[in-house]
């Protein structure tokens, strides 16, 4: 098969590119937001006229959450019309579309892990972007795959984990949120997720919920990353009211991930053996 990665440079798009030797059976294209902007709609056109790929995995997306509260334009443009774009090129091409999504479409408030046709309700322009992104690509695309996912991290790239590790080298103590649950993503984990729906014999379109096991708070989290690195620095737990951003997180956000388990075989990590794989994959890069 020929698979397009866009977003190559994020987390996700490098954690594909670590895979990438796993498939030799497959030719690869990685395009970063530089090589292939996905909101210039004749460019992917083009694109897609010259080098048709069977798969298009869009790892591309405006991630800023905080900033996308005063840039909402930006990010719907990336976010909801190019996703839009992307699924309708990929429609009238024959090319399978897999796109990542977000726990952020949910309002935080449910009292059990979020199934694909619960209600959304975003907080956050971010949120609704991605809402918005998901919409499209349904209605211009009915054969999508979507796959929503929270908390991602890698070994590259800026995230929750190497800031935490620096944070805990740098201060005397640090605080963090012990009241909003989730699941943490090791974008390695999500990254062959995708590869095994790319994979599929029989592609079931539709919305999809990945994450490693387990539920958590962000303190917990924080907790773990500082007893694998040895780190005696207190973490202390804090309310969010003691953390103010300029966009309001979802209190409760963990996904249920018994549909992509079902349809399409996917095997689910514990979060704890995921960051420890992410955290030796830290220490050999240094």
């Amino acid at each position: 098969m020929k698979i397009l990665v866009t977003g190559a440079n994020g987390q996700l798009g490098k954690a594909l590119r670590q895979l990438e030797e796993r498939y030799p059976q497959h030719s690869f294209r990685f395009l970063s937001r530089e090589d292939l902007p996905i909101h210039h709609f004749e460019l992917v056109r083009n694109f897609f006229k010259a080098d048709t790929p069977d798969v298009c995995i869009n790892a591309a997306a405006y991630t800023a959450v905080d900033r996308a509260e005063t840039e909402r334009e930006l990010a719907f443009q990336v976010n909801a019309e190019a996703v839009g774009v992307l699924a309708a090129v990929c429609r009238a091409h024959g090319t399978r579309f897999i796109h990542v999504s977000t726990d952020y479409v949910f309002n935080g408030s449910s009292d059990r892990p979020y199934r694909e046709d619960d209600p959304t309700g975003p907080l956050t322009v971010y949120g609704e972007s991605k809402l918005e992104g998901e919409r499209q690509a349904m209605e211009l695309n009915p054969d999508s795959i979507i796959i929503r996912t929270s908390w991602v991290y890698h070994e590259t790239g800026k995230n929750f984990v190497k800031t935490i590790i620096r944070l805990l080298r740098e201060k005397p103590y640090i605080g963090v949120v012990n009241d909003q649950i989730g699941a943490p993503t090791y974008a390695g984990d999500l990254a062959a997720c995708i590869m095994k729906v790319a994979e599929a014999e029989k592609s079931v379109p539709g919305i999809y919920h990945f994450s490693n096991q387990g539920e958590i708070s962000w303190y917990d989290f924080a907790v773990e990353i500082a007893r694998l690195i040895g780190s005696t620095t207190e973490v202390r737990a804090i309310s969010t009211p003691e953390f103010i951003t300029p966009a309001q997180r979802p209190a409760y956000s963990v996904l249920d991930k018994r549909k992509i388990v079902e349809t399409y075989g996917i095997e689910l990590r514990s979060w704890q053996r995921s960051l420890e794989h992410c955290i030796r994959a830290i220490d050999q890069a240094h």
